[in-house]
C-alpha cells in the first residue's frame, strides 16, 4: 500500500469485529508512529492503551455520567461555540451521513443518544487509545499532536485495522485520569477506537466528502 492510498482509504471505522489485537501490532504502530516531527524534537505525546477489563471498567463510568445527565467537559475548546457558514453545513450534512446509515430519524432520540453513548465505548472497539500531553506545553504542540494521531491512523491502516479518531473520549478528563492513574499536570486530548473492521456494517459504508484543492489553495509565483 502506497502513502497516497493510504491517505484516501483511511476512513472513520464505527463498527468493529470482535477480534482482539495483538499487543505486538500496537507496538509496531507506536514503534514507527513516534517518528512524527514535532518542534524542537518535543514528542508531546504520552498514550494510553486501553483494552480488556481496564477498557470495560472505564467506559462505563463514563456511561453511568452520561446517563445520569452529566456532560463532561474537556480540557480545551475542540469545536467553536457558534457554528457558521461552511463549518455549519459540513457539521450538519456528516450527522446526516451517519445517521442516514444507521437509519435513525431526525425525531428519533433515543436512537440518537444511543449511538452518542457508543462514543464511550469506542463503538466496542477492543482497544481504546488515550492520548495525553504535559500542560505545561503551548498550543503548537497540538500541531505536533496531530502529525503523529496521523501516522497511527495510516499504520494502523498498513496493519489491517480500522480507527476512528474520538474527540469524545476526552469528554471525562478528570475521570480518565483518576481510573489511568495519570496526575492533574496531564492534559488530555481525546482519544481513538481501534480494531478490525466490521466492513458489512452499514455505518462503515459512507464516506464524507473533502473539498476541492481549488477551494483551500491560492498558489503564489
Amino acid at each position: 500500500m502506497s502513502v497516497s492510498q493510504a491517505v484516501t482509504q483511511r476512513h472513520s471505522v464505527r463498527a468493529f469485529l470482535d477480534k482482539p489485537v495483538n499487543n505486538e501490532i500496537i507496538q509496531r504502530i507506536l514503534d514507527a508512529a513516534r517518528h512524527a516531527p514535532s518542534g524542537v524534537n518535543t514528542q508531546p505525546w504520552q498514550v494510553a492503551v486501553v483494552s480488556g477489563e481496564t477498557k470495560l471498567r472505564l467506559q462505563s463510568a463514563m456511561l453511568d455520567k452520561f446517563t445520569a445527565g452529566e456532560r463532561g467537559k474537556m480540557d480545551y475548546a475542540y469545536y467553536p461555540d457558534e457554528w457558521k457558514g461552511a463549518y455549519k453545513l459540513r457539521r450538519v450534512q456528516t450527522g446526516k451521513q451517519l445517521y442516514g446509515a444507521l437509519q435513525i430519524e431526525r425525531h428519533d432520540k433515543a436512537g440518537q443518544m444511543a449511538q452518542w453513548a457508543a462514543n464511550y465505548r469506542s463503538f466496542d472497539a477492543p482497544v481504546a487509545l488515550y492520548f495525553f500531553m504535559d500542560k505545561s506545553l503551548q498550543t503548537g504542540s497540538f500541531f505536533d499532536y496531530g502529525m503523529f494521531v496521523q501516522n497511527i491512523m495510516l499504520l494502523a491502516l498498513e496493519e489491517g485495522l480500522g480507527t476512528c479518531p474520538q474527540g469524545a473520549l476526552g469528554e471525562y478528563p478528570d475521570l480518565i485520569r483518576e481510573q489511568l492513574g495519570y496526575g492533574d499536570d496531564k492534559l488530555l486530548l481525546g482519544g481513538m477506537a481501534l480494531g478490525y473492521e466490521n466492513t458489512d456494517h452499514p455505518v462503515n459504508q459512507y464516506r464524507t466528502e473533502r473539498e476541492p484543492v481549488e477551494a483551500f489553495t491560492r498558489f503564489f509565483d
